[in-house]
């Protein structure tokens, strides 16, 4: 079994760069991110004859499901599916937090220590590693041979890419996830193979 996924990350929501938004509610795609995620859909839709997607699925918040619609209204294909395996990494008791008051011991580590650091009151990089990557194979064994878009969030994806990769996560910062970026993975019975990584199509 083999199925091809297409690993995208929503594009620019209001807190980018400036707050932790974790899993809050009420965080939407900016003016900016709207005007990518329709710019990524018609890359995608001009692609379709070529590389036709035969399913879309998302993390089920406002700005993943915001980029999974423009895709699959573009690409005239039925509506994004909510999947909370795909659900960004539960922030925990940093949820909201502007970037510019994050520090301290456990940030800290958080950035250095990738594959053992927790969260405080919230995940560790592992649990939300295993989230995705366990829909992944499993999705794969049961579609043989289909594309799916998957629409989820920055680390979710690097985790995922991190697995293709066989990188420990420790390194899960050596590459970047840009928004409405897409990162394309083989998974199969055999492990996973990256095929591309941060691909900008609504640049």
């Amino acid at each position: 079994m083999t199925a091809t996924f297409l690993l995208i990350r929503h594009a620019a929501h209001i807190h980018l760069d400036r707050r932790l938004s974790g899993r809050m509610d009420g965080v939407p795609l900016s003016d900016a991110g709207r005007t990518q995620a329709e710019a990524l859909a018609r890359a995608l839709a001009a692609r379709i004859t070529d590389e036709p997607i035969d399913r879309i699925v998302c993390s089920p918040l406002e700005r993943t499901r915001e980029t999974a619609a423009a895709i699959a209204a573009a690409c005239h294909l039925p509506a994004p599916e909510p999947v909370d395996a795909l659900v960004e990494i539960d922030m925990g008791d940093w949820t909201g937090v502007a970037f510019e008051d994050l520090h301290g011991p456990a940030w800290d580590a958080w950035n250095a220590e990738r594959g053992t650091a927790r969260i405080p009151g919230g995940e560790t990089m592992a649990e939300a590693q295993a989230r995705i990557v366990g829909w992944l194979t499993q999705t794969a064994a049961a579609q043989d041979g289909a594309r799916i878009a998957l629409v989820s969030h920055s680390d979710m994806i690097r985790g995922a890419v991190a697995f293709a990769l066989g990188l420990p996560l420790d390194h899960l910062l050596r590459f970047d996830i840009g928004p409405a970026s897409v990162s394309r993975i083989v998974v199969g019975d055999w492990g996973a193979r990256l095929l591309s990584l941060n691909e900008r199509l609504a640049a």
